[in-house]
């Protein structure tokens, strides 16, 4: 029998002092909050930090647990971080043609991917946290 394979990721909802989000613009998927898959032996946090700097150029600090979406017919659990900048610079990389903060409202009207606007947003109310989000 072989074991099933699941996908964990990690993605983390950065929010500057200006109350600005930092997206990422990649290159299959358009504007999006930065994050990836979790490696074998890495925290789901240290994930997300770690997507957040390859992707953006951004280093943060988690502040807080948001939720879970998961993605039951594909096997992929993606966890979802508030944090806050804590150094770095904007930059670009083979996995982000773009990146920049934007207003929440310009924010959210550029994600555009599937169901990552409503991952932001429930990252946005902290009334809805923790979620667990099934599709």
């Amino acid at each position: 029998m072989t074991p099933p394979k699941h996908i964990v990721s990690a993605a983390a909802i950065v929010i500057n002092d200006q109350n600005e989000i930092l997206l990422i613009k990649g290159p299959r998927r358009g504007w999006e909050m930065p994050g990836g898959q979790v490696e074998v032996g890495e925290s789901l946090q240290r994930a997300a930090i770690r997507e957040t700097k390859e992707e953006s150029g951004i280093d943060i600090e988690i502040t807080r647990f948001c939720g879970v979406f998961q993605n039951v017919e594909d096997s992929i659990v993606n966890t979802l971080f508030l944090a806050k900048p804590i150094g770095g610079q904007l930059t670009v990389s083979n996995e982000s043609l773009d990146t920049r903060y934007f207003p929440v409202e310009e924010a959210l009207s550029l994600v555009t991917w599937k169901n990552f606007k409503q991952r932001i947003e429930y990252c946005l109310r902290p009334e809805m946290q923790p979620f667990y989000i099934e599709f």
